[in-house]
């Protein structure tokens, strides 16, 4: 109520802030904290120039999110705070890093599939492309944006598919640049199997895309979540094409077939990772002179 009756004054939101954020570590305090969050980016919204501000909230997002995280609470964020982040991103899309921070509050309440929904509606997806093409040398900028680009594109109910499309080369340019980061390389290839599900990839993308994945499976041959995720995505591709399927066999690099059997015999014990690389298997057989 004491934030809500002085909008306009910065310092009455800032101290505000720095109120309700001496209570983070207060476990009784906790549910309580999770019903400010509309409070918090609304404060951020109106007083957007002030970056002290943005910051102060920003921090206090992260720390709730976390300890909802560590007691399993998800959190749904509504239209509104999804609207207040947005405007956020937009007006600060040149400070690297303070994005780096937004883009991790992005990527950890795009976990709950109505916030992933509520982002969507406000057209948060060309604003993250387009901070990812610029940060692209930025580690975590990139891990967050795939992550949340990943959450967008796999809800079924998917309308955005023009918007999604122009997706496809800035995720495979971030996979490309850090193929040899796993972390990154793995939100990545989770983010190309989404885009992939939602029929997002033109004809002249199968081969290529196909190529980057067989890679980060290659410079990544230990990471299992990468490795199940991959092969999911080649596997989409190759139900959906059969270049995708040639682009693994004729693998310039090495065998591609060879790569997944590497994996198979690395991965044995692991069911999930398993399934995968046999349901590209059963995809790449389903071209019979294969």
């Amino acid at each position: 109520a004491f934030m809500q009756a002085s909008w306009d004054v910065e310092e009455v939101q800032a101290e505000g802030i720095q109120y309700l954020a001496s209570f983070v570590e207060d476990k009784t305090a906790f549910p309580h904290l999770l019903t400010c969050t509309e409070v918090i980016t609304l404060a951020m919204k109106v007083h957007t120039d002030s970056l002290d501000l943005q910051v102060e909230g920003c921090t206090l997002l992260l720390e709730i999110l976390s300890q909802a995280l560590k007691q399993g609470v998800t959190m749904a964020l509504d239209e509104s705070v999804a609207s207040c982040l947005t405007h956020t991103l937009r007006k600060h899309s040149e400070n690297e890093e303070f994005l780096s921070m937004l883009c991790t509050v992005l990527m950890m309440v795009s976990a709950s599939e109505i916030a992933a929904e509520n982002l969507r509606k406000v057209g948060i997806i060309p604003d993250l492309l387009s901070i990812l093409r610029r940060f692209l040398h930025n580690d975590n900028i990139c891990i967050c944006c795939c992550a949340v680009l990943w959450s967008l594109a796999v809800s079924e109910d998917n309308t955005e598919q023009a918007v999604l499309a122009s997706a496809v080369p800035v995720t495979s340019a971030a996979l490309q640049e850090h193929l040899q980061n796993g972390v990154i390389a793995e939100s990545a290839c989770s983010a190309l199997w989404a885009l992939a599900l939602q029929g997002c990839l033109a004809d002249s993308d199968y081969e290529p895309t196909a190529a980057l994945l067989l890679d980060a499976l290659r410079m990544n041959p230990e990471r299992k979540r990468l490795v199940q995720n991959g092969c999911l995505a080649l596997a989409t591709l190759v139900r959906l094409s059969e270049t995708a399927a040639l682009t693994i066999l004729l693998d310039s690099k090495g065998s591609g077939t060879e790569l997944i059997k590497k994996e198979y015999h690395l991965h044995s014990h692991e069911p999930e990772v398993t399934e995968a690389l046999c349901l590209l298997m059963n995809e790449m057989v389903q071209y019979g002179e294969m």
